[in-house]
């Protein structure tokens, strides 16, 4: 083997390692038992490295949603915040806010703008909560994904070692001078959410 290519991970024998496969299984074992995200975005890194078939990547995709969106409920149910200290929470809400993106960019703006805000509501730092808030009120403006992502993110910023790397939170402007900018989306954003904490409460 030619120097200079030992960082590149050779795939091929990789797919047939008896031990990387033993691990992939007992990874995805472990997901299933221990109804984990985190592992499941482990596993699914590992399986789009691999290029895995798309029937298994969609498998671990509609776990990885499904879990997320069930820890949601139980979290609302029992007005607690998310942890963002703990691992296995903060891969709860990567999940939902890469749902929320893709439902944004799919154009279901009512569903993008309802999770964004759930987000807002569910998650107690303050950086995160603002950029949540922005997300729902440039849908709600009428701002649809494109025009989002090149006018109103700052994707460039993105630092891929920092941990909230996978949430957008930087912005063209900053961000409290876009929350002003939408002060009427935020208002109505903030209504909705009083509202079903009221509702809530009700039942």
């Amino acid at each position: 083997m030619e120097h200079g290519n030992e960082e590149q991970i050779d795939l091929e024998a990789l797919k047939n390692d008896p031990q990387f496969q033993e691990n992939m299984k007992r990874l995805e074992g472990e997901m299933k038992s221990e109804r984990s995200i985190a592992k499941g975005y482990q596993l699914l890194d590992a399986k789009l490295l691999m290029e895995a078939e798309a029937d298994e990547i969609n498998e671990i995709f509609t776990f990885i949603v499904n879990e997320a969106f069930d820890r949601l409920a139980q979290t609302l149910s029992e007005e607690k915040k998310f942890d963002m200290t703990d691992p296995e929470q903060w891969a709860t809400v990567r999940a939902i806010y890469e749902h929320g993106i893709q439902r944004y960019s799919e154009k279901d703006e009512k569903g993008a703008s309802e999770i964004f805000l759930i987000l807002y509501y569910t998650v107690p730092e303050a950086e995160l909560r603002d950029a949540f808030m922005v997300h729902a009120a440039a849908v709600m403006a009428g701002h649809d994904f494109d025009s989002f992502i090149e006018n109103l993110a700052d994707v460039k910023s993105i630092n891929p070692n920092d941990a909230t790397a996978f949430f957008i939170t930087s912005f063209a402007q900053p961000t409290d001078i876009l929350l002003q900018m939408f002060a009427k989306e935020v208002a109505e954003g903030k209504a909705l959410l009083a509202k079903m904490e009221e509702n809530s409460k009700k039942s």
